[in-house]
């Protein structure tokens, strides 16, 4: 495998530790808030649906802007712009998930009873919407800008 770094420059940032990052925060912090508030399905959301969701979002997202060459996002973009675009790309996707989720889910035998679907709509977009957002600001201030050339 080649690789299309220039010689000398600082290895890519890994990926795991957003990743870990992304389900620790937002488990603890919902988690702590169902505990406070004596809300059980909080609790169990922050460590499956809210904390797996933020995960999964950073996991690929990281993925994809890492292997994504430095030129091909346009040198007008700003990092604001590009994180708070990706950040409501993110939160549009995991409304549609969640609604889908919410719809679908309680016609399994399992799962009529359960409230769980019911919070999808809500904990689904929420997560990917800002983990989506800090891993691109994230990626986006590690990535090397391009060279540019001046006459």
């Amino acid at each position: 495998m080649t690789s299309t770094q220039a010689p000398g420059a600082p290895p890519p940032p890994t990926l795991w530790p957003d990743v870990l990052a992304a389900y620790a925060m937002p488990a603890l912090t919902a988690g702590l808030a169902g505990a406070v508030t004596g809300q059980p399905q909080l609790l169990a959301a922050a460590l499956t649906t809210i904390g797996g969701t933020s995960a999964l979002v950073a996991a690929t997202l990281g993925a994809i802007l890492r292997r994504r060459p430095a030129h091909t996002r346009p040198a007008r973009t700003t990092r604001l712009l590009a994180a708070a675009g990706l950040g409501s790309a993110g939160a549009v996707l995991g409304l549609a998930a969640g609604l889908a989720a919410a719809h679908w889910l309680p016609q399994l035998p399992a799962l009529s009873d359960s409230p769980w679907p019911r919070r999808l709509p809500v904990d689904l977009p929420v997560s990917a919407a800002i983990a989506a957002t800090i891993t691109t600001w994230r990626r986006l201030t590690t990535a090397p800008r391009p060279v540019r050339n001046t006459p």
